[in-house]
């Protein structure tokens, strides 16, 4: 299916399996600056952005711990690499400052075929994050 026929909009939402749902609600209210949607005893529900057609994008944290047939994270076998949110060129320097004054190690990337500039941190179960924004004067 070609781009121009496929029924895909956008990107509805990311679902992790979380340990600690407390702590890494804050890491993504607090460090991410994402918007809390909804708190559940063992979820929680960020905004991402707008989406399409009525379906806000979200990031939703699921407690699996009390699951019976849960055995544990192992970041060894997992299918996630990382994921990323889109932020503005303008304010790529000022989340650099931001993070690296909450004590986050902030990693910084450039892909010139794509012209996007990255900036990646780790969450407390050991997910990359990557912000990332378009730069025009990266040579593609």
């Amino acid at each position: 299916m070609n781009q121009s026929t496929t029924p895909i909009r956008g990107l509805g939402e990311i679902a992790l399996r979380v340990e600690n749902l407390d702590t890494m609600q804050r890491f993504y209210a607090e460090v991410i600056g994402l918007e809390l949607m909804q708190r559940f005893p063992t979820s929680a529900f960020f905004r991402i952005a707008e989406g399409y057609a009525g379906h806000t994008q979200i990031l939703a944290l699921f407690d699996r711990t009390a699951t019976p047939d849960y055995s544990g994270l192992d970041p060894a076998r997992t299918t996630v690499d990382h994921i990323a949110f889109t932020i503005a060129l303008e304010d790529f320097a000022p989340e650099k400052a931001r993070l690296e004054k909450l004590g986050q190690a902030v990693r910084t990337s450039e892909h010139a075929w794509v012209q996007w500039r990255s900036l990646y941190v780790t969450d407390p179960e050991g997910n990359t994050v990557e912000l990332v924004c378009f730069d025009p004067s990266i040579a593609g």
